[in-house]
């Protein structure tokens, strides 16, 4: 009775578990941003999301493209397909005031979408740092 030696497939699987777990925070957002850092874990979910990002000079761009604040709504309309529980992910530089961030929330918001959500770095483990 001949039995299938797995342990060849586990390590291939092993390995290419190690890659893609590398690989994938490369694949984000091409926008650079200097993310505030929380304790909030991460949020579930299987749909992409889309990704609005306010850089460190107040430019607004959707996923990888910049757009003007009047023209947020429509786009985000326009790629969602008029689905408004798509999940938005609003990335905000640090440096930018508090209140710049709500009124693009706001603006989201009001136009239907309920599930926007603000996303951060966790903060250092090492305990010496630049904050």
């Amino acid at each position: 009775m001949s039995e299938i030696n797995v342990t060849p497939f586990v390590d291939v699987m092993l390995v290419l578990l190690v890659v893609f777990m590398i690989t994938a925070p490369l694949l984000s957002v091409g926008v650079p941003v200097d993310l505030p850092k929380t304790q909030a874990g991460a949020l579930p979910g299987d749909d992409e999301p889309l990704s609005v990002t306010i850089d460190s000079e107040g430019v607004l761009w959707v996923q990888e493209t910049q757009v003007e604040f009047d023209q947020l709504v429509p786009l985000l309309i326009a790629v969602s397909e008029r689905n408004p529980d798509v999940r938005i992910f609003v990335r905000g530089d640090q440096t930018i005031t508090y209140g710049h961030i709500l009124e693009i929330i706001g603006a989201i918001n009001g136009a239907g979408f309920s599930r926007v959500a603000l996303v951060s770095n966790p903060p250092d483990q090492g305990g010496g740092g630049d904050n």
